[in-house]
């Protein structure tokens, strides 16, 4: 029977050329107002928002009942299995990260996560002891829409992507790139476990971790325009982060929430 990793290599394959077919419409930067690719750092461009909004009721109606929930339950056990889980996923999470420093020309990012992989998977027991920040290793993330906007690539208009959430056309490439490429190539069924443990803790993890911001943003009188524009100014400051080369996360991000929370 054909490895997973060889049953998705054709998705794999057209989710790259669909991403690549996207960033080619939006390289070129003409004057702004010509085209939807390019938009200044914090504009947000949305021609398909009643889509956008169906999309964004069905995510919400699936978060309400079931993620949410297991959020809540989530933040109920002690600190010390939530750090666990938490620096779990994170560290499961780093080699993707390590790729786009790479991508983005960046050494020192690059050996500060090589760094940080190698000491906490193995003195820190696969990462769920956070052994690098003590000795002076911060954790910084780094994901393909970041990437895309190092490389000068334009916001593009909104989309609401089913599961995956809001952003703009650029981040949205970067999501579906993230989720069909694999930094572990074929690797045994142990990895493959740790793998799918290591996404569904991450999930829940950075659910409970935005609860507070969700929770108040779900009082204002437009929940879907609040939350549009709270991730488009957030992932504005996380491209200047990418830019800036910066190693360590920027403090003015919402509290508690990190890159890859949106």
């Amino acid at each position: 029977m054909p490895s997973l990793t060889h049953s998705l290599a054709p998705a794999r394959h057209a989710a790259l050329l669909l991403t690549l077919a996207y960033l080619t419409g939006c390289s070129s930067q003409p004057p702004a107002g010509s085209d939807p690719c390019v938009q200044s750092a914090t504009s947000v461009y949305d021609p398909a928002e009643p889509l956008n909004r169906g999309i964004f009721a069905f995510n919400r109606t699936l978060d309400k009942y079931a993620l949410a929930p297991v959020a809540r339950g989530y933040r109920q056990l002690p600190d010390v299995m939530q750090q666990g889980v938490h620096n779990f996923a994170s560290n499961f999470g780093e080699p993707k990260v390590l790729i786009n420093d790479l991508l983005q020309g960046n050494p020192q990012r690059s050996v500060n996560t090589l760094g940080r992989f190698a000491v906490n998977s193995t003195v820190g027991v696969l990462g769920l002891i956070n052994v690098s920040d003590p000795i002076g290793i911060p954790r910084h993330t780094a994901d393909f829409g970041q990437t895309f906007g190092v490389w000068g690539i334009g916001n593009g208009p909104i989309v609401e992507l089913p599961l995956l959430g809001n952003g703009n056309s650029r981040d949205s490439a970067g999501k579906i790139l993230s989720f069909f490429v694999d930094p572990f190539g074929d690797h045994s069924d142990t990895v493959q476990t740790l793998g799918t443990v290591a996404t569904v803790g991450g999930i829940v993890d950075e659910r409970a971790a935005l609860l507070p911001l969700t929770d108040s943003l779900e009082k204002l009188p437009d929940y879907y325009s609040a939350l549009r524009n709270v991730v488009a100014e957030h992932r504005t400051a996380f491209i200047e982060e990418g830019k800036q080369g910066a190693t360590e996360p920027a403090q003015h991000r919402c509290p508690g929430a990190t890159a890859d929370d949106f």
